[in-house]
């Protein structure tokens, strides 16, 4: 147990370094360019932050590992929602622009549902990956064409500290983009493996495994950025993050995934988990439409939920 343990944290610490080298390099290649903080935290920023998640669930399913899989991306959907934007939301409050109410939340909604959905049969087959893909290619689309680049200058700011110097050389940008994907793969083959022997090792289902400790880890990514954004004052680029992260994760890692291998989904993942998930989206819309922010308050109220969640996971093995 001791090695496994250990093997899962040092996959988690390479599978962290790797998004951030790989979210710097692919930052990097748009600093110059004056483009929305919506569609910087909802694109690039989201794909790098759902690096984990699609290499970790590559592995995971063509290792006939569907449980774990799955229950990553929903528990990592979860996490994102009440964990990230909880936590950020205690460190400073977090406004819900008119971008994010009107874009990043009905498009991250309409990608639970359908995650959903194409789930209820019990597998998410190659015709059902082919539907989250073309979502993915029409959310990219729109979001694009409905960014404005002219204007005044967006910076990047609020991604992560080192953001905010110079402009990499494009070779440097290049070097953490393979960099950071080589870690990203040997990482999540690792906490891959371990997990699934902590998993043997407890008589504690793959599943369960997924929605808590792999979940929370792939995570980090997103929670490092978010936080980082809302100390800098970047509230939208934190929101905008979380959502696209969420969109990316079902339609960018589900999606293509699907494509080469159906998911198996387990009857207590599409009772419980699911409703959870789509539970926590809900409960993200009064907050944001008629609070417009996700304050002090609100975020002690995601966490709240989100703790009684692994509660609820928990006690059953204490």
């Amino acid at each position: 147990m001791p090695l496994q343990l250990f093997l899962f944290a040092l996959g988690l610490a390479l599978v962290y370094f790797g998004a951030e080298w790989l979210l710097k390099g692919a930052t990097g290649l748009v600093h110059r360019h004056s483009v929305s903080p919506l569609l910087v935290g909802g694109t690039v920023v989201a794909l790098g932050t759902s690096m984990p998640e699609f290499v970790f669930n590559l592995f995971a399913a063509f290792s006939d590992e569907d449980g774990l899989a799955l229950g990553n991306i929903v528990g990592s959907n979860i996490c994102n929602i009440a964990l990230v934007l909880g936590a950020s939301g205690l460190v400073l409050p977090l406004l819900a622009s008119r971008d994010v109410l009107t874009k990043g939340y009905p498009s991250m909604m309409l990608a639970l549902v359908v995650f959903y959905l194409v789930a209820l049969d019990g597998t998410i087959t190659r015709i059902d990956g082919m539907v989250l893909v073309a979502l993915l290619i029409v959310f990219v689309f729109l979001l694009v064409r409905g960014s404005t680049y002219g204007g005044e200058r967006q910076t990047l700011d609020g991604v992560s500290p080192e953001i905010a110097k110079a402009p990499m050389s494009r070779r440097k940008q290049w070097t953490l983009l393979f960099a950071g994907a080589l870690l990203l793969a040997g990482g999540a083959w690792l906490m891959m493996e371990s997990a699934v022997h902590i998993a043997t090792m407890l008589g504690v289902s793959p599943v369960i495994i997924g929605l808590t400790v792999v979940a929370i880890g792939t995570s980090l990514p997103e929670l490092a950025t978010s936080l980082v954004g809302a100390l800098k004052g970047e509230a939208e680029l934190s929101v905008g993050n979380v959502l696209g992260s969420n969109i990316l994760n079902v339609l960018f890692v589900v999606g293509p995934i699907s494509l080469f291998r159906p998911l198996h989904v387990e009857a207590n993942v599409l009772a419980v988990h699911f409703p959870v998930m789509l539970a926590f989206g809900v409960v993200l819309l009064p907050i944001v439409w008629f609070r417009t922010r996700i304050g002090r308050m609100e975020g002690a109220f995601l966490l709240t939920g989100f703790l009684a969640y692994l509660v609820y996971l928990i006690l059953p093995y204490l």
